[in-house]
């Protein structure tokens, strides 16, 4: 691609060479230095030149991006349920779609109550839930410590308090909770909707032959681990739900139902535990 020679000419150029207006503008706020909250800088500079470091910058990034790099790990952030989080490729990018989790577990939450947050990852879903209930003792758990790195730093950042531990799922744990929130891996070990996803870490995304395996083990471990009355709300695959749903029937859940994503897919599933279903 040509070097631009103004803010607007760089615009231009990588939405017609197929890149979101809205990434190319958080892109070029990385390049010139800027923050993601002066997109409004840029439509008041249109005609503005660029330097010549500031072109190179930008053809830098515009190159990472055109080859499948997710933008939150060239720009080092990415928004989730209004917080900014700082990302790179030892975490998955949080996605917007997991906010429909966000707010089911919201909707659903006693007062003070006990979270744990399994595969935190960046420490999206715990983060979000602490930021909008500060009553919640929070819990975030994941099996890589360089993830575990990375959602401690957001949570300092942010000044949030959350209780951090190395595991697998729920191995080891005895702490009763009020609910169990989890966007596992879902992916078939042979989709492939993998390639487009290169960047991310591999195995934060497949689970088995059927993308099944990590949600199989997080439903048959939570019922040791939920308050009678205490739910597991989890995040699937697009075509998974009524797989999910009929794990968590033939595990003992009750009140077992599905949320859509704005989309209108069926996102996030999930039931309540419960001794007597009566």
């Amino acid at each position: 691609m040509d070097f631009a020679h103004t803010v607007g000419q760089a615009l231009h150029g990588a939405i017609a060479h197929g890149v979101t207006r809205l990434e190319a503008q958080l892109l070029l706020l990385h390049a010139l230095g800027r923050t993601s909250q002066e997109r409004a800088w840029l439509l008041a500079h249109d005609d503005e030149t660029l330097s010549i470091t500031a072109q190179q910058g930008w053809q830098d990034v515009l190159a990472r991006r055109r080859a499948g790099e997710p933008v939150a790990y060239i720009t080092g952030w990415a928004a989730f349920y209004g917080l900014e989080l700082q990302v790179d490729a030892r975490v998955l990018c949080p996605r917007a779609d997991t906010e429909t989790l966000v707010d089911w577990a919201l909707a659903l939450l006693p007062p003070a109550a006990h979270v744990i947050d399994l595969g935190t990852g960046s420490g999206a879903i715990a983060l979000a839930l602490k930021h909008q209930r500060l009553d919640v003792h929070m819990h975030a758990r994941d099996i890589s410590a360089e993830a575990l790195a990375v959602a401690r730093a957001n949570a300092r950042r942010l000044g949030l308090e959350i209780e951090f531990s190395e595991g697998t799922w729920l191995e080891g744990l005895s702490e009763p909770f009020d609910a169990i929130v989890s966007n596992p891996p879902y992916i078939a070990d042979a989709d492939p909707h993998l390639a487009a996803l290169r960047h991310e870490p591999l195995n934060a995304l497949t689970s088995g032959t059927d993308g099944l395996n990590d949600l199989r083990a997080i439903v048959a471990q939570a019922p040791a681990c939920l308050k009678h009355g205490g739910w597991l709300l989890l995040e699937h695959g697009y075509d998974q739900a009524a797989a999910v749903r009929q794990l968590l029937q033939a595990n003992g859940f009750i009140d077992v139902q599905s949320r859509q994503d704005l989309a209108g897919i069926e996102r996030c599933s999930g039931g309540r535990w419960a001794v007597s279903k009566t």
